[in-house]
């Protein structure tokens, strides 16, 4: 049994008592996407994420997700950016992993990760707190977006091509990749193939023509050809889309988000994923490999 719910940002905080918000056989992980507009002040976004993910938890959440670049954001990736990075072992990400050992759940985010001996560029970097508070995965973008018009590459390192880190939350494996890296199915594959279950994909998903249609449409994909769950947690506009959203391993859209701040909450269960697995044996009937360039 699968259920999602979406929270406006002025929802109050309140423990999720429907059916299904708790289960006896411990078969589902409630995870909650989150989405805001970060801003060039990294203490006022820790303070967003704060008060999103206490709305998360208390609705039940064990894990909560948010944006690419959620650290610290300015529409032009300059100067300001590099020098807002910090190494992972900084003030941000203990921030963030003394608020997971306070709430008792999991946070993923996007930070900006300082590059030793290089001022000008950074890492666009994904960081994973356990509920004790520990960094205990991370993922740094592949694929950058030099696309659209954009040119990312002149700020940002790409990620070295490393075996995913994978994190266990509640008996389900999760990984992680970022934003325009959805464009390439090989990602997700090879995540997959390191044992995820469940795959996040914090994002800054910029508008523009058929963009929200991609997103969709990308995010559903993987999904279905991966039969994975699939959480996808996207800033909000004027410069993003919003419309964050987790995909169930059929391509169904268990909960979703439009334009405005806030989370919505939803059940991955690992009987869903072994129920569409043997309906659709797509893995493990696939006669290709993912080889790196």
């Amino acid at each position: 049994m699968t259920h999602g719910t979406a929270a406006p940002d002025h929802e109050p905080v309140a423990p999720d008592t429907r059916q299904g918000a708790e289960t006896s056989d411990g078969d589902e992980l409630a995870i909650a996407i989150a989405q805001f507009a970060p801003r060039a002040d990294a203490a006022e976004n820790l303070g967003e994420i704060e008060r999103l993910a206490r709305l998360a938890a208390g609705r039940g959440a064990r894990l909560v997700v948010f944006p690419e670049y959620s650290m610290y954001f300015t529409p032009e990736l300059g100067q300001e950016m590099a020098d807002a990075a910090e190494p992972l072992e900084g003030g941000f990400v203990r921030a963030l992993g003394a608020l997971a050992g306070e709430l008792g759940v999991h946070l993923v985010a996007g930070v900006l990760e300082r590059i030793p001996g290089d001022e000008a560029r950074f890492s666009n970097t994904l960081v994973a707190l356990d509920d004790g508070g520990r960094l205990v995965a991370r993922y740094r973008k592949q694929h950058l977006y030099d696309a659209f018009g954009q040119r990312e590459s002149d700020r940002v390192v790409a990620g070295a091509l490393d075996e995913p880190e994978i994190f266990e939350v509640d008996g389900v494996s999760v990984g992680m990749q970022t934003c325009y890296d959805l464009r390439f199915p090989e990602v997700t594959r090879v995540i997959v193939d390191a044992g995820a279950d469940l795959v996040l994909v914090p994002a800054e998903w910029v508008r523009g023509p058929l963009k929200e249609h991609h997103w969709r449409t990308l995010a559903l994909a993987r999904a279905i050809e991966n039969t994975v769950y699939l959480a996808a947690a996207d800033q909000t506009p004027p410069v993003a889309v919003g419309q964050s959203l987790v995909v169930d391993p059929m391509g169904v859209e268990l909960a979703a988000l439009g334009e405005q701040p806030g989370i919505a909450v939803a059940w991955v269960s690992r009987e869903r994923i072994a129920a569409v697995r043997r309906t659709n044996p797509a893995l493990s009937l696939r006669r290709y490999g993912v080889v790196h360039r």
